[in-house]
């Protein structure tokens, strides 16, 4: 958990004009998620989203979970994404974070080792013939992190939310 509180001490670097990061989770919904998904979630995943029930950072946001959130909560966008779109996503594939145009970033939990698995990269319209043709983006969540939400915010925006 050492790289994910690095990660996350970098995160706090942002001025919260530009970063918005939700309430700790303190009761058993992570638990109930999975046992919904049938899949264990990554520890790295669990432990940030424990800490910030969901995260934004210049609009690159991290999905929470939680009632009020309605079809932006973990458990609703895994329910459409998996069940009803036309181009469902296979089970192992748990969605966490939209890129804006119907696509996501998600956890590929069938390639869950040592508590982490790889981000991939889902295009809702596209026709995957093969399901090991989906991109892999990063090695495991933070990572992904690290390079999705705070270095690439870091090439237009300074901590402070002013522009580069």
């Amino acid at each position: 958990m050492e790289k994910c509180n690095k990660t996350l001490e970098e995160l706090y670097k942002f001025s919260n004009k530009i970063l918005h990061l939700g309430q700790p989770i303190l009761d058993s919904r992570i638990k109930k998620l999975e046992q919904e998904i049938g899949f264990k979630l990554p520890e790295e995943f669990k432990y940030i989203l424990k800490k910030h029930n969901e995260i934004t950072l210049d609009g690159t946001q991290i999905y929470g979970l939680a009632p009020e959130l309605r079809g932006s909560s973990l458990d609703m966008i895994y329910k459409f994404e998996h069940f009803e779109t036309e181009n469902p996503m296979p089970k192992n594939f748990f969605p966490f974070s939209p890129d804006g145009r119907g696509n996501h970033y998600c956890l590929d939990l069938s390639k869950i080792e040592n508590n982490i698995c790889p981000v991939v990269f889902w295009q809702w319209d596209f026709e995957y013939e093969n399901i090991e043709d989906v991109e892999v983006c990063n090695a495991n969540f933070v990572d992904w992190i690290d390079e999705v939400m705070i270095e690439w915010t870091l090439q237009i925006y300074n901590y402070d939310g002013s522009e580069k």
